[in-house]
Formats: structure tokens, sequence, C-alpha cells
């Protein structure tokens, strides 16, 4: 799923988030240089640098931020990884914060200590960021040829209405697919060679989103780790995963699509 923050085509969190490891590394480097020779220059160098580290770690985080709330899955492994990496991150900023705050124009342990954890905390942030990229492929466009564009759109049903219009599917080609927000839930809309379909956007492995995936022949997979579901039934056709997902009623009229809400039985 592609971040709603974009520059010339690419997100802009992975461009970012070099600098703030860059100039924060450095500070601590030059703050232990400090400590350890005496140097004023150095010092006056490693202030800077956490001044900088800072400003642009809160500067990274915003397209983090966006990312969390709207591109990362609810309710999935990612989602608590990325909760960790937030959390992560946000302590080491602090207690970066928390050093240029105590800091004098000698140099002092007090200062370097929370500087050290700091880096500490920073690169586990990192390496569970790392992994949000390459094993939940937050933020990467890898979606097969003729996917079509990343298709999404919102539907609000007031109360809990039976039937919920979500209009036409002209931009959805066969084998192409639309996640479409509806109130709390993320359903997925998708035309086969058969028809239109509907099914649960969360695979029940590990709650990858399905419209991030591929569908061909009938058949979804999940991009995290393989799944494959059955989208007529929801039935599971390759593991991991080992429950059907949620399938639901689709009518037509007049080049009008109409969702049912209410999930379908199993029948895979």
């Amino acid at each position: 799923m592609k971040s709603r923050i974009e520059l010339l085509g690419h997100p802009l969190h992975p461009i970012l988030i070099p600098f703030p490891f860059a100039f924060l590394t450095g500070a601590v480097m030059f703050d232990a240089l400090a400590w350890i020779t005496s140097s004023a220059s150095f010092w006056s160098t490693g202030g800077y640098l956490v001044a900088a580290g800072i400003a642009t770690g809160l500067l990274a985080a915003v397209p983090g931020v966006v990312d969390f709330l709207s591109v990362v899955p609810p309710h999935s492994s990612a989602k608590r990884r990325a909760t960790r990496h937030l959390l992560s991150n946000t302590a080491a900023l602090t207690l970066f914060a928390l050093a240029w705050f105590l800091r004098g124009e000698s140099p002092a342990a007090a200062v370097i200590a929370p500087e050290v954890l700091g880096l500490l905390l920073l690169g586990a942030g990192g390496w569970m960021g790392g992994t949000l990229v390459y094993r939940n492929q937050i933020g990467v466009d890898h979606r097969y040829a003729n996917a079509g564009r990343w298709n999404e759109g919102r539907v609000e049903a007031g109360g809990n209405p039976r039937f919920v219009p979500v209009g036409p599917l002209e931009d959805v080609g066969v084998d192409q697919m639309k996640l479409l927000h509806v109130n709390d839930r993320r359903v997925v809309v998708g035309r086969t060679l058969s028809g239109c379909v509907a099914f649960s956007d969360r695979c029940t492995h590990k709650g990858g989103s399905l419209a991030d995936g591929v569908m061909i022949c009938g058949t979804v997979q999940c991009p995290w780790h393989g799944s494959q579901f059955d989208v007529a039934t929801g039935g599971v056709k390759a593991g991991p995963a080992d429950r059907a997902i949620a399938t639901y009623r689709l009518r037509e009229e007049e080049g009008e699509l109409t969702l049912d809400l209410r999930p379908e039985p199993d029948r895979s």
C-alpha cells in the first residue's frame, strides 16, 4: 500500500529517516570524544548535531504517522510492530531532547548517558521500521503487472443498513481490486471473469491487506506470507492461513453496485 505523502512518486519517509540517524549518531560520537579529550569544539559540534537530529527526526515522523494511521492494516502484526516502532523512536527523541536540555558548556556523562540510550532505542526502532518495509511491505509498490492504479474509496453508511451503495466499478478491470472503507470495515471489491466479488481485506493469518496483494483466476493472495483464498467462498486455498475470510453479497442494477454488509455463510 502506498504512502499518502509522496515526493516524485517515492514515499517521503525513507528519504528523510537517514538524516536523524546520521545527525544523532554523529552527536554521540562528538560528545563522547569531547568527554574523553575535554574538547570544547567537539562538545559544541555535538550540541549542533543533537539539535539538527531532533528537528529532522520530528520532520521524518510526519509521513511515518500518516502511514501509521492510514496505511498500516489495523488489527495486524504490522500494526503492533508499527506501534512499537513509534514508541521506540518517540522515546529516543525524548531522551535526546532531555540531553540537549541538560547540556552545559562542558562535557558531562549525565548528558552523554541518555544520548547513548536514545541511540540504542533509535537503532531498535530502525530495525522494526526495516521489518515493516521488507516483511510487511509498508510503503512499497510491489504489485503485479496490470494491477491498475492503487484504488481506494470511502463509503459512509449511516447506522447499520443492510445495503450500502458503492457506485460503479468502471475503473476496476478483470483481476483488479478496490479497497472500500465502509464505516470501520475494510472491504475489497474486485472483478473476476465471473463477475464482481466482495470480501474482507484482512488476511486471517497475520492481518495483511488483501487489497495490496494479487488476485487472479478467482484467488487472492496475501502479500505478506502468501496465504491464498477463494474470493467467491472465502475458503483457504493455501496456507499459512487456516481460517476463511468473510465474503459479502453484491448486487448490480443499471451499472451501480450495492454491497450487503452481512457476511455470507462460510461456503468453503
